[in-house]
């Protein structure tokens, strides 16, 4: 008799990628609340409520999360709120249930249905110092 399905030895789980920025992670879980000033971190993990002033490659903001105060990261996902300054250098994701009340400054946004945003809003490189808007040169003839 033939065997139609012959066991096959089994294959250790593939281990996921580990997520950009991750080296060195902060979570500040839920009812935690954090102040003062965080440095050097790669990825911030709000949960909890943070009033600070952050320079991370990442900064992330869960659900029922709250940060308060000034960030200067690359990549910015939020999912609760932020309030303050933000300045982002590549890519800002609001989510559908996200709420940003800040001065902004970032490179690309994405803003899913439902997200809000309000206060300053500049584009462009996060990391170069504004410039001054170009006047309207048209002359009337």
């Amino acid at each position: 008799m033939k065997r139609l399905f012959e066991a096959q030895p089994a294959k250790a789980p593939a281990t996921p990628p580990k997520p950009q920025s991750t080296d060195r992670m902060l979570v500040v879980g839920p009812g935690i609340v954090v102040s003062g000033e965080i440095k050097s971190c790669d990825c911030l993990v709000v949960e909890g409520k943070v009033e600070a002033n952050v320079a991370c490659k990442e900064l992330r903001i869960a659900h029922g999360g709250l940060f308060s105060g000034t960030a200067a990261v690359q990549n910015a996902e939020i999912i609760g709120r932020f309030e303050g300054d933000l300045k982002v250098s590549e890519r800002l994701v609001i989510r559908a249930s996200g709420h940003v009340a800040a001065k902004l400054r970032y490179q690309q946004i994405e803003i899913e249905r439902g997200g809000q945003l309000a206060g300053a809003i500049e584009s462009g490189n996060a990391s170069e110092p504004a410039r001054p808007a170009a006047r309207d040169q048209r002359r009337s003839a």
